[in-house]
């Protein structure tokens, strides 16, 4: 249900993943950025927390948890405040296992949902974004045609994490007219996986354009079987965990700007004082503040089962905004310190301008 504040065992869970974050993830984002690449240790370690299995069934390795969009909205964040690139990558297996235990046969729950719910971290991935002008994620131009009782799928898809490395990929493709999800099996022919992008941001997380060219596959992996899924409902759950990562990294550039002008004296005070220092800051914690109830609003109308379509567009598209607004204010209130690479305002500079062209990272 939606409130102001945290419930106790929402507060539990977040200073759980708040205490991994601080004694792996925010001490070592830096060097992750610079090395190109995050520590198969420190992806275990989140792992371990069980973020990505949590709504799964026991029946089919999971924790057989309540599905809680406000909870996950929360944990995002959290991992987010550490590094957006981390957050994402820690949480890969959702964006398969949540769909499939949601909206999945129940052939499709047996054969996939065991693979990615072991002791050991394995990656899947979600195709849904689209290297063309003006992509929009309701209205796909990868294409699916039924064809010898199966599908075919053309397309390309861009923005596509661990696309090298998952084995199964979870593809968003038109199918007569009506937008849906497919599992393509990472080793089909039709799939090709090209070179990793070089992005303006989240450098520590690998990328692919991944191109489908006749890729064939079974009727029995578009997901929903015949009847298909709500991709609708899956965009609204995507756009929703988008708000929340940003919320996170929107928190993180105003905490560190904040105690930096507390801490940076000039002319005998701290620059905190100074008026117009003053009023970004201030405007930074209001705007957060907005961010994250306006992304639990979203998850509170999906948590209860109702339409949050409007809900999530909005949380999606304000974020998104606000998110570079105050990573923006974070290196002005750095100054010079706020261009240089040993601070990591630049970096949150860099990872907030993707929120707005970018979709489907993670999923409550």
């Amino acid at each position: 249900m939606f409130g102001f504040s945290m419930s106790k065992e929402q507060k539990m869970i977040r200073e759980e993943v708040a205490k991994l974050v601080k004694d792996m993830v925010t001490e070592n984002a830096h060097d992750m950025d610079e090395s190109r690449s995050i520590p198969a240790g420190v992806i275990q370690k989140a792992w371990s927390l069980g973020i990505s299995v949590s709504k799964v069934p026991e029946a089919y390795g999971g924790y057989g948890m309540k599905d809680s969009a406000v909870e996950t909205a929360i944990i995002l964040e959290e991992l987010a405040y550490g590094d957006m690139a981390f957050a994402v990558a820690a949480t890969l297996p959702a964006l398969l296992n949540f769909p499939v235990a949601e909206m999945g046969t129940e052939e499709q729950k047996e054969k996939y949902l065991p693979l990615y719910c072991g002791d050991h971290y394995k990656p899947a991935a979600l195709a849904l974004n689209e290297p063309h002008f003006g992509f929009d994620a309701v209205l796909l131009k990868t294409t699916a045609v039924r064809k010898n009782g199966g599908y075919v799928l053309n397309g390309r898809k861009c923005f596509v994490p661990s696309a090298n490395q998952s084995s199964h990929i979870l593809v968003a493709a038109a199918l007569d007219g009506k937008n849906q999800l497919f599992i393509v099996d990472g080793k089909n022919p039709g799939m090709i996986v090209g070179d990793r992008e070089k992005n303006i941001g989240l450098y520590a997380l690998e990328t692919y354009e991944i191109t489908l060219d006749q890729c064939e596959i079974p009727a029995s992996d578009r997901l929903g079987g015949e009847k298909g899924c709500n991709y609708d409902g899956f965009l609204q759950k995507t756009r929703t965990a988008m708000a929340a990562l940003a919320t996170g990294v929107a928190r993180a550039s105003y905490e560190f700007a904040r105690d930096y002008a507390r801490e940076r004296v000039q002319f005998g005070e701290p620059i905190a004082y100074r008026q117009s220092i003053a009023f970004m800051i201030a405007e930074m914690a209001y705007e957060v503040e907005a961010m994250r109830l306006m992304t639990w609003k979203a998850a509170s109308r999906l948590e209860s089962g109702k339409d949050a379509k409007r809900e999530a567009y909005l949380a999606r598209i304000y974020t998104a905004d606000m998110a570079m607004k105050i990573a923006d204010y974070g290196v002005q209130i750095l100054g010079g310190h706020g261009y240089v690479r040993d601070y990591p305002v630049e970096r949150y500079y860099r990872n907030a301008r993707g929120f707005s062209v970018i979709e489907g990272m993670a999923v409550v």
